[in-house]
């Protein structure tokens, strides 16, 4: 392909990590070779309103800070460095004064985009559905696709896939608002007497830490499955473990690979929101300090993970690996994984050969793979 290749960033969301997908797609836009590629911005209001503007065509020499206003929309705040025809106003595109388009099917009508790059965290980008919409339009897209993206946004569905591929996990146990609502003494008790306390109480289906607490008795568990319904209708309760919090990369279709594996230290009682985004006091090890044995058997179940939810392009495999025996447990896989140069996947390919750069030249490669392999297949039939 001799001319630049478009690619369509798609950033910010419904969910509650939008701000982390806007950290995201500030990073990935440094970081691209605009020599290669013309990078056309669609940025998603929290309230759900799709953005466009003009495609940026040019570097972007600083990178400026961001203020987040009440509203959900965003603008810059210059830098006192910053001249007029400085990284302000190369950045504005992304962040303000995008013009209203016809809802995500704008984004197919008014580009001839030759790939997108959905930098979305959590419901409503991560979890299939922004995948599902580039199907039906035919765009090839970087990450997973939509069985992935759904059942890797899901932690009831994953844990049930990763327990029929025989990956060991914690105990955990599931439930609906309405089956609580219906039902709560039951499931106290049952939580007591299988997971015990302490135990971690999430939203199934969302990201980052948000609306994750640490129950301690039967009063706080009652508070966290409160909070937890107010992301999801469906909560999940989990067994702690005394454990190293052990991380990987992969990357890859048909044929993944496993980066090193890392390690989080974090800075606060367990890796919560705060920990991972506001403190900036955690601290990350990479590559990890792990035996040879250990090291391989993680890699291995890994992309043992990521091929039981059908994954593509890339993905982080979060592990617990408990002090007291040394014994492995699957935590989660996340599919579209923080992408900042300072966030652990990139880092921890970093660490294994593959620095940023490089890293997206790669995604954005297996995504047109992945679209010219699906070409083939035949999806309709005639019955003369």
């Amino acid at each position: 392909m001799n001319r630049k290749i478009r690619v369509g960033l798609v950033y910010g969301g419904r969910s509650g990590e939008h701000d982390v997908s806007l950290q995201t797609a500030m990073a990935v836009i440094r970081a691209f070779d605009h020599t290669q590629y013309e990078v056309h911005p669609f940025y998603i209001t929290k309230h759900g309103e799709w953005r466009s503007g003009p495609a940026l065509t040019g570097p972007v020499d600083q990178l400026q800070r961001l203020r987040f206003e009440t509203d959900g929309e965003v603008r810059i705040a210059a830098a006192d460095s910053a001249t007029s025809s400085g990284s302000s106003t190369a950045l504005q595109p992304f962040f303000s004064n995008l013009q209203p388009v016809a809802g995500a099917s704008g984004m197919a009508s008014e580009r001839k985009l030759d790939v997108v790059l959905p930098l979305l965290h959590g419901t409503f980008g991560e979890d299939g559905t922004v995948q599902g919409f580039l199907e039906m339009a035919g765009i090839p897209y970087v990450g997973a696709g939509v069985l992935a993206s759904a059942v890797g946004m899901d932690k009831v569905m994953m844990k049930k896939l990763f327990a029929q591929e025989g990956l060991p996990q914690c105990v955990f146990r599931h439930f609906t608002r309405t089956q609580w609502d219906k039902d709560q003494p039951f499931f106290l008790m049952e939580i007591e007497v299988s997971v015990g306390y302490p135990c971690f109480v999430k939203p199934a289906n969302l990201g980052s830490s948000v609306g994750v607490s640490k129950a301690r008795n039967r009063e706080e568990l009652i508070a966290a499955v409160t909070e937890a319904f107010e992301y999801d209708r469906k909560v999940i309760v989990e067994e702690f473990v005394e454990a190293r919090e052990i991380e990987v990369g992969v990357l890859g279709n048909e044929q993944p690979e496993a980066s090193v594996p890392g390690e989080i230290v974090s800075s606060n009682e367990f890796y919560d929101y705060r920990a991972k985004y506001i403190d900036g006091k955690s601290a990350m090890i990479i590559p990890a300090e792990l035996s040879e044995e250990v090291a391989k058997d993680i890699r291995e179940m890994a992309v043992r993970a990521f091929q039981a939810i059908d994954g593509s392009g890339l993905a982080r495999v979060d592990f617990f690996l408990r002090k007291s025996d040394g014994a492995v447990f699957i935590n989660e896989i996340n599919t579209m994984p923080g992408f900042t140069p300072f966030s652990m996947y990139p880092l921890l390919w970093k660490e294994t050969g593959k620095p940023y750069g490089e890293l997206l030249n790669e995604l954005i490669r297996l995504a047109l793979e992945r679209h010219a392999s699906r070409q083939s297949i035949r999806y309709s039939f005639d019955l003369d």
